[in-house]
C-alpha cells in the first residue's frame, strides 16, 4: 500500500437534497480525516447556508485545485462562485446543472490522478438531463468519461449484488440479455471480488429473468437459450459460477448466502432484496473500471432535506468502502511490482540407510 493518505473527492450531488447534509454532519467529527484525505466539489456557500439552518460547525480549507489538498483538513473545492436560489426538497433544473458541474470536476480530478477515488452524494437524474440530455446515472457518466465498460454493485457486509442492465425501461430488458453481456457481467463480478474484495475463488449466482428462471422454457426461453448456456461456459473456464436461479426462492431461502456474488438481470430484481436488507447501510459501487467509484445507496430524499433528519450511514459507508477498496488495489499492484521469486522444492533423501 502506498505511504500516501488515500484522497477522496466527494461531489456535492443535489444541493436541494439531503447531499449537502450528509456533508456536514459526517464532518462535524473532525476525527473523520484522520483516516483519508477529504476534497469535496461543489460551493461554500451552499454548504455555509445548510450549516446555518441545521447548526452544525465545520471548518472547510479552501483550495483552488486538487494538488493543494492538505491532510487532517476538510478541503473544499468551490466549483463556482456564483450565488444560486436553494430550494430544499424541491426540483429544480438549476440543481442539476450545478450538481453536473461539481460531478465533472471530481471526474477531471480522478481523470488526473490527484485524488484517488470518487464519492458521489445523490443527484436527480431528470434535472440532470435537462442539461445533458444522455445522462443516465453517475455509473454511466463515468464509465463514459474514461470509455470503459462499468458494473454497477451494491455492497452490504453478506451480499453483493452486480446488475446485467441498469437504468433502462423493463421493456428493453429481455432484448439486452445476450450471451456476451451474461459473460462480461460475471468476468467483471468476478474480478472485482478477486481485485477489490480479496476472494480468491469466489462463488457466484446469476439469477434468471423470467418467473421461476422460465420453468424450462415454459414461462420464457432465455434461460434455456442465452443464461444457462452462458453460466455453462463460465464454468468451462475455471469460474465457480451457478444459475440460473429464480430469484424470489433465492432470496427468500437466504440462498444467497453461500455465494460472494450475485448477479441480477435487471435493476429492480437486484435492489428490491438489497435494499430490503441494506437500505441505511448499503454502498453503491461502480465495478469494472480503472478508477473507485462509490456512493451511498439511496437518492436525494427532498422529504428529508434541510430537517437535520437523514440517516447518514450509507454515505459514511461509501466514504470508508472507498478507502478500502483503494488500498486493496495499492496492496495488490506493490504484490505484482515485488513478486516472490519461485524457488523449486529441494527434495533430500533423508532416510537413507547406508550399508
Amino acid at each position: 500500500m502506498s505511504d500516501s493518505p488515500i484522497r477522496i473527492g466527494i461531489t456535492m450531488g443535489d444541493f436541494n437534497g439531503v447531499g449537502p447534509e450528509l456533508i456536514l454532519r459526517t464532518f462535524s467529527d473532525p476525527r473523520i480525516n484522520e483516516f483519508f484525505v477529504p476534497v469535496i466539489y461543489g460551493s461554500g456557500k451552499i454548504l455555509g447556508y445548510y450549516k446555518k439552518m441545521l447548526n452544525t460547525d465545520v471548518a472547510f480549507f479552501n483550495i483552488r485545485n486538487a494538488t493543494e489538498l492538505q491532510t487532517k483538513k476538510t478541503n473544499m473545492l468551490n466549483v463556482w462562485e456564483e450565488e444560486l436560489e436553494i430550494k430544499p426538497g424541491q426540483v429544480t433544473e438549476t440543481a442539476g446543472k450545478y450538481a453536473l458541474k461539481a460531478l465533472d470536476a471530481g471526474i477531471a480530478d480522478l481523470k488526473a490522478g490527484t485524488i484517488d477515488a470518487l464519492v458521489t452524494a445523490p443527484l436527480n437524474k431528470s434535472t440532470i438531463k435537462l442539461n445533458e440530455g444522455t445522462f443516465t446515472g453517475h455509473t454511466g457518466h463515468i464509465a463514459k468519461a474514461f470509455g470503459q465498460t462499468p458494473l454497477m454493485m451494491l455492497l452490504g457486509d453478506k451480499l453483493k449484488v452486480g446488475l446485467a442492465t441498469v437504468h433502462i425501461p423493463l421493456s428493453d430488458v429481455a432484448s439486452k440479455i445476450t450471451k456476451d453481456l451474461i459473460n462480461g457481467k460475471v468476468k467483471a463480478l468476478h474480478t472485482s471480488l478477486v481485485q477489490d474484495f480479496s476472494i480468491n475463488k469466489p462463488r457466484i449466482a446469476v439469477l434468471g429473468l423470467n418467473p421461476h428462471a422460465g420453468d424450462a422454457g415454459l414461462l420464457g426461453k432465455e434461460e434455456v437459450e442465452i443464461i444457462n448456456p452462458a453460466v455453462e461456459q463460465l464454468r468451462k473456464e475455471g469460474m465457480l459460477v451457478y444459475g440460473a436461479y429464480p430469484a424470489d426462492g433465492f432470496f427468500g431461502s437466504r440462498q444467497h448466502k453461500q455465494f460472494d456474488g450475485v448477479l441480477a438481470m435487471y435493476h429492480d430484481q437486484g435492489l428490491i432484496p438489497f435494499k430490503y436488507m441494506y437500505f441505511n447501510e448499503g454502498v453503491n459501487y461502480t465495478a469494472g473500471l480503472s478508477v473507485v467509484r462509490t456512493s451511498p445507496d439511496h437518492g436525494t430524499a427532498y422529504g428529508l432535506a434541510g430537517k437535520g433528519e437523514a440517516d447518514v450511514e450509507s454515505f459514511q459507508n461509501a466514504l470508508f468502502k472507498a478507502v478500502e477498496i483503494v488500498a486493496q488495489r495499492q496492496m495488490n499492484a506493490k504484490l505484482r511490482q515485488n513478486p516472490l521469486k519461485f524457488a523449486p522444492l529441494r527434495r533430500e533423501n533423508r532416510f537413507r540407510v547406508e550399508i
